[in-house]
């Protein structure tokens, strides 16, 4: 990089003035010493409050202190800040830039300088200039640029995260695991965060540079990237591109022609890539899981420990009132009349930092959610919100805690609707947030964070429905296999609150095993009287596809019957659904309501029972000749492969392969007919061009399905040799004239 000179001087000849003539920023210790190796190969990259040395060399002779003094500027934009170069014997301030020379450090033609930040330092790229000046004038020198980020190995950074095996998953870690699918049958999908991909630390930091906050004021932008608070709502609402210059534009229905299936992204360098390459233009498309994946790489990079967290069955209160309501028909088909909704999961961000605007009590975890839902003062963005002050149910706490408490706690009431009157309703109190998981420190199995963010269950409550004096509740069970390999049911009832009414009914549904696409669903309905006199009652049962995010599309199956029960007997009934009332509508991973009303003929009584399950996909194989661990730059053999495990053959089959940073494109196999038993495969070179995690992604479809039918993932850990730092690193002051 050219450094530039400007000199004022008076008296003197110029071969007794001190000049510069290179400057080693030392990036290979200094980015070893900060744990920023591979973080960026066009600058010096270092952390808030921790010293890193730079190597001056002179024209001829080094610096004379007696009468020579050398002085750093550090510049961001119109600030700056002088340091002047000092010796170790003499103290400095902790909140102020300091520069050193340590003894013995001065030699005839150079003069290594320890600099350090304050901890409270703002992150961004900053320019350093170096001046030496005399009694008859000043010689200055650009020098060139280094990064400065969050430090969370330092006690004073409000970033600080006190065990290193957290700071090894939260920070150094570029390999990930996003929770999807439902809670009862979790999909686990690996993400490459990619923060050491080429390009990837100059993208976080254009995205600082083209927000809102730093195109109206950039002084104070810079001044305010000291926290991590204000950092944390910036990029938050940049992940997202609804207001400003960000990152990714949301879709969740409808073709995704012209972009990206959210579901085709295996990791976040492909994206930023993308958007830096189209000048700033949303990246299409993506939804709540690449949002929050994103956000993760981003917050990373700059050094604010941060993972992704999935909530199942997570509310949307669209009015703030803590309650969604559902409405269903009097034949169990679930009705689009609700503004709420309950995602079967929803993913998110926690990031790590001392909370000094609330107090110490809410230090720790804090849920940042970039996906565009509702907006926080005027822009969409949610967080930081404390998780402690969720689990304490303080709604107030800035910011955006009434929206994430409602997420993970809203309560859940059910409406039965028939000709426009509502003829029965239930209150699930335990629906929502189910289930919050988020990966493991060195490890692929989930950790549960439910009970960091929900205290106890609130137990259930019975509501009655005035007008016809009915009531019902409802209790909740979590789900989990019995023996007879069905998932344990919601159990609805309906009790009689009000005097001298008689028992009622309580009714269950429950789905046998994880189905998957090709075979049967088997669905199961216990009713139990527990009245004293025989009822005759109608089964109506209706199961409809949705989206993971929204009520569901349209009915596929319904199905009724008249049955009776005894008093106080317990009736178990069976229904399936075969393949071929489902295989044009559902795909691999696809999500299915299926809901129950069972109706008292004579009472008119009506109870509901909802269980909602995605359908497992078969598997698809993929093998990497000499196991997972590859050289950088060597070709390594991969074999994907899948079997048809279906009865029948499957038309137009096509298996397709690929990796970003292993392969380039798609590689695709097809066959006509892939008969049953029958094996696809295809055989891959993959090449790595840079060191990290990498992942390899193979999709398998067919001609009747309507969508994909298997997906699989294979990490992949690529490892280099040592690199020396690029020359620019190691001399970045050329000679000066």
């Amino acid at each position: 990089m050219d450094c530039t000179q400007q000199t004022t001087h008076i008296g003197g000849t110029a071969a007794s003035r001190c000049r510069l003539k290179l400057v080693n920023f030392e990036a290979l210790e200094n980015q070893t010493s900060h744990e920023t190796e591979g973080l960026g190969n066009k600058h010096l990259v270092v952390r808030r409050g921790k010293p890193f040395n730079v190597t001056l060399l002179f024209h001829n002779r080094s610096i004379n202190p007696h009468t020579e003094s050398l002085v750093l500027e550090v510049c961001l934009g119109n600030l700056s800040e002088r340091i002047p170069v000092q010796f170790s014997d003499q103290l400095s301030d902790p909140h102020s830039w300091s520069a050193k020379i340590y003894p013995g450090g001065m030699h005839p033609q150079s003069v290594s300088v320890h600099v350090c930040s304050p901890a409270g330092s703002s992150v961004a790229l900053y320019h350093l200039l170096v001046h030496i000046e005399t009694n008859q004038g000043r010689r200055s020198y650009a020098v060139g640029d280094f990064v400065l980020l969050c430090n969370p190995w330092l006690k004073d950074d409000p970033v600080y995260m006190p065990l290193d095996v957290q700071i090894q998953e939260y920070i150094k870690s570029d390999y990930g695991l996003v929770y999807m699918g439902t809670y009862q049958n979790i999909i686990r999908r690996p993400w490459s965060f990619g923060q050491y991909e080429p390009g990837v630390l100059e993208a976080c930091l254009k995205l600082l540079e083209v927000s809102p906050q730093h195109l109206w004021d950039k002084d104070k932008d810079y001044i305010r990237r000291a926290d991590p608070i204000y950092l944390s709502r910036v990029i938050c609402a940049m992940v997202n591109c609804n207001d400003d210059l960000g990152i990714l534009e949301g879709k969740w229905q409808g073709s995704y022609g012209g972009g990206v299936n959210p579901t085709e992204w295996s990791g976040s360098a492909d994206i930023l890539h993308r958007w830096v390459s189209s000048n700033c233009s949303p990246v299409r498309y993506g939804q709540c899981w690449v949002f929050a994946a994103v956000l993760c790489t981003v917050m990373r990079v700059l050094g604010i420990p941060s993972r992704v967290v999935t909530v199942f069955n997570s509310a949307h209160d669209s009015d703030g009132n803590l309650i969604i309501q559902e409405y269903y028909s009097s034949t169990g088909e679930k009705l689009n009349l609700s503004k709420d909704s309950i995602w079967n999961f929803h993913v998110w961000v926690e990031c790590w930092m001392r909370r000094a605007d609330l107090g110490t009590g809410f230090d720790g975890w804090q849920v940042v959610d970039p996906t565009p839902q509702e907006k926080s003062a005027g822009v969409f963005c949610c967080g930081p919100c404390p998780v402690v002050a969720i689990r304490r149910r303080s709604i107030r706490t800035p910011y955006d805690a009434s929206f994430v408490y409602a997420a993970v706690d809203a309560n859940v009431v059910q409406l039965i609707l028939h000709e426009g009157r509502v003829v029965g309703r239930t209150l699930d109190a335990e629906w929502v947030g189910q289930l919050i998981y988020t990966k493991s420190i060195d490890s692929d199995s989930p950790e549960n964070l439910t009970g960091t963010y929900k205290s106890k269950k609130k137990g259930t409550q019975p509501v009655v429905v005035t007008g016809n004096r009915m009531a019902s509740a409802v209790s909740s069970a979590r789900y989990s296999s019995n023996q007879a390999g069905f998932l344990e049911p919601r159990t609805h009832l309906s009790p009689s609150p009000l005097g001298g009414m008689p028992p009622g009914l309580e009714v269950s549904l429950s789905i046998g095993g994880r189905p998957s696409v090709g075979e049967n669903i088997s669905v199961r309905v216990t009713v139990t009287n527990q009245s004293s006199r025989p009822r005759l009652l109608m089964e109506h049962l209706d199961a409809q596809l949705k989206d993971f995010n929204s009520n569901p599309e349209r009915s596929f199956w319904k199905a009724q019957q008249e049955v009776c029960i005894q008093p106080g007997e317990v009736l178990t009934l069976h229904q399936t659904i075969p393949p071929s009332a489902y295989e044009s509508i559902l795909a691999g991973d696809d999500i299915v309501n299926v809901a129950v009303v069972i109706k008292d003929e004579r009472t008119r009584e009506r109870v509901l029972a909802v269980q909602e399950f995605n359908m497992s996909s078969p598997q698809i194989t993929i093998e990497i000749e000499g196991g997972d661990g590859i050289q950088m730059k060597k070709e390594h053999t991969a074999q994907v492969s899948f079997t048809n495990t279906l009865a029948k053959a499957l038309t137009g089959a096509v298996l397709t392969v690929e990796g970003s940073g292993l392969l380039l494109g798609k590689h695709q196999a097809r066959l006509v007919h892939l008969q049953p038993d029958q094996k696809i495969e295809k055989t891959v070179t993959i090449v790595a061009a840079s060191a990290g995690t990498k992942l390899l992604m193979a999709t398998f479809s067919h001609s009747s399905s309507p969508g994909v039918v298997s997906r699989s993932f294979r990490k992949v850990s690529v490892m280099a040799a040592r690199v020396h730092p690029p020359k620019e690193h190691q001399q970045q002051g050329l000679e000066l004239h």
